[in-house]
């Protein structure tokens, strides 16, 4: 029975290199993503600035250890068999929950997961323990949980969101009131002093505090207790000194400085305060092994009340959490895609809005507005007019080909960003809370963009839909970890030998399939028929450019026109399904073209304006062209799909030869556009009338066939609706054609 727990000890051990992995994806945002949106300083500076952070906060890590091993339990009421049913489950169900959400792209806290992972195996375990008794009950529950440690945790945990959401809006907004978005002539005046108090209070609240967590307290404790007003004040006059002499020195911004500081120190609180939630439990785990193994008595009869004790961190594993932490720090792909959601969410400018409105960001915008416009109100005007003036962005013009250089905000924010979280995380650290990190980083990322105003009228419902999304997920986390957890505490404990390995290779299988598909997620490009954003500043360029959307567009709609027709012909409700699906990515794509327009009129040149003209009607036909295929989809699905009577063979028939015709016209528009053998184009407007002509006589039969022989209403609706509407769709091409022809021959002369 031995060997079972030496494998357990081996699977944790690997485990936790596992959850040292997929843990920094996913906190890598806490302290990247400052320096990455401001780009204040290269990537790759960013990179060994946060590595050189991480590894000295891992090796001097351990004051937190203490939470894993007594901090959600009570050790000495369970023996050491169940004590390690219960880390084994709780490492398991981590590894898995924290990749879950790294390959959705989604920050999330691992913090919340471990405490709510080790809650659930816990409770489980408890209850089966209470249920093997005949003296206990569910009352007991409370004897074997320490109820009073896990609610300080937890409502630490939360309260913590509206510290920082409150906090960074607060001094954001009086940053930018004293700084305005025009602040390069205000950082050179007052720089040093900013840099002075932002550096100070990195420096004191970080290292100083932040030792308090560290095994070497011990050693300057004499030293710093009672002399922190001396220490802060020191610190304010020399950082003062150090920012003015940097700026007149080196003639660049001590900003600069500040986030360079700010991303160490927060990648150094990081890795002190989460270190624990990727490797507390297999420690305390190989420290319970250790104990029993010494002493003889059987696993079903050893009493951990050896986790009450205080045990010194082992500076060789530390030493190794951090070589991992940096490795994947630099190698993690999916890190960047969780960067990617915040940075999104706080850019100071639009952006492709990764998540959609729904009904509660739609009112909270709407509250938010009206609360707003009432305090408006209260203030005098004069007033009003000199905070908008402090917040009056600059307009900056660049090339569209360049606009990705521009940073998501600027420095002062990110300054803000890192200065905030850093205090508010080395004080949870000095006071032994394991605070989220990823918590106070992301809502005091939130807070800052609310007070920069970075989320406006434009951008502001997509914004809070994506902070409830995140927010939501953190919900789900803390509920998905305990009843992950206490699932799997269960199973390990019906059966250990059996279901240890089982759940071990599920989680090795499922790990492996998330990474192929984020693989293939990052890989992907845009498909070779997706239609493409117009660039030219020209309205020859725009011609050009269009042609390929628009022989792309042809070619699309000739194969989903013809699927429709044939899943009608064999009424097979999945081909019109998938029909439907490709008729929707279509109606989006050009969305996506209508939605950029704004920009893309900014982009032209003077002599070309009129080019805006033709490519706005180019985009509205092809609109019309995606409704058109939209209804048809939708009509054949719900009439398959509603079971309905199948359309009769000489409907088909007709509606085939409808297809085939224009088939045959869709693929010489294509041609020609692929060719841009645009003077063809008369011949394709020649066939106009013969088309359409076409349908109305396939209607003027139907009215026939109706009068005379047709028993079915709904048979009758769909097939007249598909002939109008095909109608509206040749109408809607033949508009195009006309337009392109008409715009090339003007620019050819």
């Amino acid at each position: 029975m031995e060997n079972i727990y030496v494998l357990m000890i081996v699977a944790l051990a690997l485990l936790a290199v596992a959850d040292l992995v997929v843990g920094v994806s996913n906190d890598a945002i806490n302290f990247l993503n400052s320096a990455i949106g401001s780009k204040a300083i290269p990537f790759r500076a960013i990179m060994i600035t946060a590595s050189l952070g991480i590894f000295i906060g891992a090796i001097s890590s351990s004051g937190l250890m203490e939470v894993a091993r007594k901090g959600i339990f009570v050790p000495g009421e369970f023996y050491f068999n169940e004590i390690m049913i219960i880390f084994m489950a709780v490492m398991i169900t981590d590894i898995l929950l924290l990749d879950f959400f790294n390959t959705l792209g989604l920050p999330t806290s691992t913090t919340v997961s471990i405490v709510f992972e080790l809650l659930g195996a816990a409770v489980v375990v408890s209850l089966i323990k209470i249920s093997a008794s005949s003296t206990e009950t569910f009352s007991d529950l409370a004897n074997y949980i320490n109820t009073a440690k896990a609610m300080e945790i937890i409502s630490g945990i939360l309260l913590s969101v509206v510290i920082a959401f409150t906090v960074g809006a607060l001094v954001q907004w009086i940053s930018r009131l004293i700084f305005t978005f025009h602040y390069e002539q205000k950082v050179k005046n007052f720089g040093a002093l900013f840099g002075g108090i932002a550096l100070t209070a990195i420096t004191y609240f970080i290292f100083m505090k932040g030792l308090k967590g560290t095994p070497y307290y011990g050693d300057m404790k004499g030293v710093i207790e009672g002399n922190e007003i001396y220490i802060i004040a020191a610190s304010f006059v020399l950082w003062t000194l150090f920012s003015y002499a940097y700026q007149k020195l080196m003639k660049k911004s001590i900003l600069i400085v500040v986030i360079v500081v700010g991303t160490f120190g927060l990648a150094l609180a990081f890795s002190g305060n989460d270190l624990v939630n990727f490797i507390g439990v297999p420690m305390a785990a190989w420290h319970s092994f250790e104990a029993w193994s010494a002493s003889g008595t059987a696993a079903t009869e050893f009493s951990m009340e050896v986790l009450d004790n205080k045990v010194p961190a082992e500076p060789f594993l530390l030493f190794l959490a951090g070589g991992v932490m940096v490795v994947t720090l630099w190698f993690s792909k999916k890190a960047r895609t969780v960067a990617d959601t915040e940075i999104g969410l706080a850019t100071q400018d639009e952006t492709k809005e990764k998540f959609q409105p729904n009904i509660l960001s739609r009112a909270v915008v709407k509250g938010s507005t009206k609360l707003a416009s009432m305090l408006g109100a209260m203030i005098p005007q004069a007033t009003q007019d000199r905070i908008s003036a402090s917040f009056e962005k600059p307009v900056v013009t660049l090339p569209k080909h360049k606009t990705f250089e521009l940073p998501a905000f600027d420095m002062i924010r990110a300054s803000v960003n890192l200065m905030v979280a850093g205090v508010l995380i080395s004080i949870a650290t000095s006071m032994k809370l394991p605070l989220s990190t990823t918590y106070v980083t992301f809502m005091v990322a939130m807070g800052t963009s609310l007070a920069d105003k970075a989320w406006g009228r434009e951008s502001a419902v997509y914004r809070v839909a994506g902070v409830l999304n995140v927010i939501g997920g953190w919900f789900f986390t803390a509920f998905s970890a305990f009843v992950a957890a206490g699932t799997l505490a269960f199973l390990i404990h019906w059966n250990q030998e059996v279901m240890i390995p089982v759940l071990l290779l599920l989680a090795v299988l499922l790990l492996i399939r998330n990474y192929i598909s984020h693989k293939k997620q990052s890989n992907q490009v845009v498909a070779p028929d997706g239609l493409r954003k117009a660039e030219s500043s020209t309205v020859q360029g725009i011609i050009e450019e269009s042609a390929d959307n628009v022989a792309k567009v042809v070619s699309r709609t000739n194969k989903i026109y013809t699927n429709i027709i044939n899943g009608l012909a064999k009424q097979d409700a999945s081909k019109l399904k998938k029909s439907r699906e490709r008729v929707e990515k279509l109606s989006n794509e050009v969305d996506e073209l209508r939605d950029n327009i704004f920009y893309f009129i900014k982009n032209l040149d003077e002599s070309s304006v009129r080019g805006s003209n033709f490519y706005i009607l180019i985009l509205g036909y092809l609109t019309d062209v995606g409704q058109s295929l939209e209804y048809i989809g939708k009509v054949s699905y719900k009439h398959v799909n509603n079971n309905h009577k199948a359309l009769r063979f000489n409907q088909i028939k007709d509606l085939q030869e409808v297809d085939s015709k224009f088939e045959n016209l869709l693929k010489d528009i294509k041609v020609i556009f692929e060719n841009r053998e645009f003077e063809k184009l008369e011949d394709i407007l020649i066939r106009k009338d013969g088309a359409l002509s076409d349908i109305s006589a396939m209607i003027e039969k139907q009215i026939k066939r109706t009068r005379d022989e047709e028993s079915s209403p709904k048979n009758t609706t769909l097939y007249f609706s598909l002939l109008l509407e095909t109608k509206d769709l040749v109408i809607a091409l033949m508009n195009l054609m006309e337009e392109y022809y008409r715009s090339y021959n003007v620019e050819g002369k």
